[in-house]
Order: structure tokens, then C-alpha cells, then sequence
């Protein structure tokens, strides 16, 4: 049995469905049953939320119990901040589970856990070191903003303490902790990329509109998208919502070819895959995997990527631009719209990293290096 925890965000989004796909695939590959221990955001006060954070969690004993309910020998940890924290890991191995921490984001340095400030990458906070995040008040309030500078320094080593093996998406991801002064043990941190299933093959339409599917905030460049379709005069539908939407519609106002579909279910998001000529990925944050862009290779849709972070290691030289470069997305956008030639070798590379069956392997490798 393996256990995960997860404290859910107050905007749902990737991380929620890589553990959702994680535990099919221990379900359905490993042949091992899963079980789920959540916690919401939207169900915690800023006070809780604070002593969760300086404290290493609350109610470590509601994890003790679930493990010895369940008969966990393996609790995969994924987003702890604010109520699991390092004290849920404590208890977990207390009662003879092992441990797997799994990093989705920068979180052990950062705030806001994408290295972004006003649309640009930041490293000012190191190991540590949070008070560059505070001064600059890049999370909150000024108490919520407290709270976490001092619970992510006060609890980054208990939580790497805790960890009998740590997983990150990425080496991108990995190389980035190290150079933020996270202190990962790098004989205990091993690069587990999400599995993402291909879905039925796209023939990607020439004259179909681009898409983008990242949530609308400031590190996901849509603007640098929709100044692209100004260049363009190509369709491009904004797929998804998020805190910079009414600022965005404001941008594309007076472009009638870019429209905004808003939130997409599965079904939705298949459907306007299908019709399309490629997709935009033009993230300014330092990806720690890039899913979309993953789910859309895997379709044989044709991606364009901004030139960082682990979206370097899913997509060929001649897919990726410079993070901003208006100019140079139109450009790629403009040779790679419709190419089913270069979906289909997009495919084959995405496939090679997030097969489920490729992914099932290294997955029962952390297991083992975790003692479990």
C-alpha cells in the first residue's frame, strides 16, 4: 500500500493530476493499491495556515492513524505547506512507513515556489536565506508573507531530514534546488518525470488556431502569446483562467482572431487539441517539467516552448524561443503550425520520457531507495 499526502492548492492545477496519474500508474503497473491523505487550502484560516508553517505541520497524529489504517509501507509525500510539513513524516516513520518527498515546485526556497517576480526569474532567496521573498512581498499580506520566510527556513532541513528518498520531476528541477541552496542530498534525490499516457493521434490542422493552456498568471508569459498573434494574425484560442485574465483580455482587445475559452475540462481540452495547428508554451518561469506541453507532444500536436528550465530537456532545439521574444514565437509559430512531421517526431521524444511504462521503472526504483 502506498500512501500519498497532499495538501491541496487554493487553485487547482499540474500537481493534481500528476498524482493522479502516479497513483494509476502504482495501481495499474506496479500492481500495488494506493490511498490518498488531502488536505484544502479552503478549509484552513490564515492563523492555522501560520502555525502549520512554523510549527511543521498540525495533526501529525491523523497521518500516524491513516498509515496504520491503511497498512502503508511507502507514504509518497507531494505538497506539505501548510498542515503536513515535516512532522507528518516524522510520524509516518514512526510507524515503520518509508518516506518519498517529491518536489513539484521550488517551495523549500521560495515563497511562491516558481523563482518568478514580476514576470521575471528571481534566485534572491537561497538556502535559508527567505528575506529577499519578504522584502519584496511576494507572498501576501504582510502576515501571510511572515509566516512563510520564517516556516519554509525553519523547515526545509527537518524536511529533507525527514525524506527516506526525494524525487523531483526533472534534472532541470534538480539543478535548480541545488543552485537555490535547497541542500538535497544527492545520493537520496533521484529524477522521477510525471507519466503522461499519448492519447489518440492528432492530424494538427494548418489553418486551426494556436492554443495556450497555462494558468493565466504572470509566469506563464500568455502575454508574450497574444503579442505573437498580434504579429501573426493567426487565431489563438487562451485556454484557461487564473488572477492575470481580465489584464489579458484587456491586451487582446482589439485582436477579433484571439478569443478566451476559459476553464477546459479533459473533454474540452481534447476537443480544441484537435482542431488546432499547434500549441504555445511560453513560460517565463524555470518549468520544473511542462505538462502541457508534454500532453500535447504526446498527441502529435506540434509545441512551441520557451527556451527553460526542464521544457529544454522535452523539446527539440527547433521547437524552443527565448522566454518574452514576441518576435521569435510568431516566428516558430509561423514554420511549425500544421507540421505533422514535426508533431509526430515531437511524439516520439515525449514518449521516451513519460511513457508510464519507462516512468513505472523509475518510479519502483525511488520505492526501493527508499527502503520500502
Amino acid at each position: 500500500m502506498i500512501l500519498h499526502l497532499h495538501h491541496r492548492y487554493r487553485t487547482l492545477g499540474g500537481e493534481e493530476a500528476a498524482i493522479t496519474a502516479l497513483r494509476a500508474l502504482t495501481e495499474d503497473v506496479l500492481g500495488e493499491e494506493t490511498a490518498l491523505l488531502e488536505r484544502d487550502s479552503a478549509a484552513v484560516g490564515g492563523a492555522r495556515a501560520a502555525v502549520g508553517l512554523l510549527r511543521g505541520g498540525l495533526d501529525p497524529d491523523e497521518v500516524a492513524r491513516e498509515v496504520r489504517r491503511t497498512g502503508a509501507r511507502i507514504v509518497h509525500a507531494h505538497n506539505v505547506h501548510p498542515t503536513f510539513g515535516a512532522r507528518a513524516l516524522r510520524a509516518a516513520r514512526a510507524e515503520g512507513a518509508r518516506v518519498v518527498l517529491q518536489l513539484h515546485n521550488y517551495r523549500l526556497v521560495c515563497a511562491v515556489g516558481t523563482c518568478v517576480r514580476d514576470g521575471e526569474d528571481c534566485r534572491e532567496c537561497h538556502g535559508g536565506d527567505t528575506r529577499p521573498g519578504l522584502r519584496h512581498g511576494c507572498r501576501g499580506g504582510r502576515a501571510e508573507g511572515v509566516a512563510y520566510a520564517a516556516g519554509l527556513a525553519l523547515q526545509r532541513r527537518p524536511l529533507i531530514a525527514g525524506a527516506d528518498a526525494i524525487a523531483v520531476p526533472s534534472g532541470a528541477a534538480l539543478r535548480r534546488l541545488l543552485d537555490l541552496g535547497a541542500g538535497l542530498p544527492e545520493d537520496r534525490t533521484h529524477v522521477l518525470p510525471h507519466p503522461v499516457a499519448a492519447g489518440p493521434p492528432i492530424v494538427p490542422d494548418p489553418e486551426g488556431p494556436a492554443i495556450v493552456v497555462g494558468r493565466l498568471a504572470p509566469e506563464k508569459g500568455t502575454a508574450t502569446a497574444i503579442a505573437a498573434a498580434r504579429i501573426t494574425g493567426r487565431p489563438l484560442v487562451v485556454a484557461n483562467s487564473g488572477p492575470l485574465e481580465d489584464e489579458l483580455r484587456a491586451a487582446a482587445s482589439d485582436l477579433p482572431h484571439v478569443t478566451f475559452a476559459g476553464r477546459l475540462d479533459r473533454a474540452g481540452l481534447d476537443a480544441l487539441r484537435a482542431g488546432a495547428a499547434l500549441e504555445l508554451v511560453p513560460s517565463l518561469a524555470h518549468e520544473t517539467f511542462g505538462l502541457a506541453a508534454a500532453e500535447a507532444m504526446l498527441r502529435g500536436l506540434p509545441v512551441v516552448v520557451s527556451d527553460v528550465g526542464a521544457l529544454r530537456e522535452l523539446v527539440p532545439d527547433d521547437a524552443r524561443v527565448p522566454p518574452g521574444d514576441a518576435a521569435a514565437l510568431a516566428a516558430a509559430w509561423q514554420r511549425l503550425a500544421g507540421d505533422a512531421a514535426a508533431g509526430a517526431r515531437q511524439r516520439d521524444r515525449a514518449r521516451a520520457l513519460t511513457d508510464p511504462a519507462v516512468v513505472a521503472d523509475r518510479l519502483r526504483a525511488v520505492y526501493a531507495a527508499a527502503g520500502g
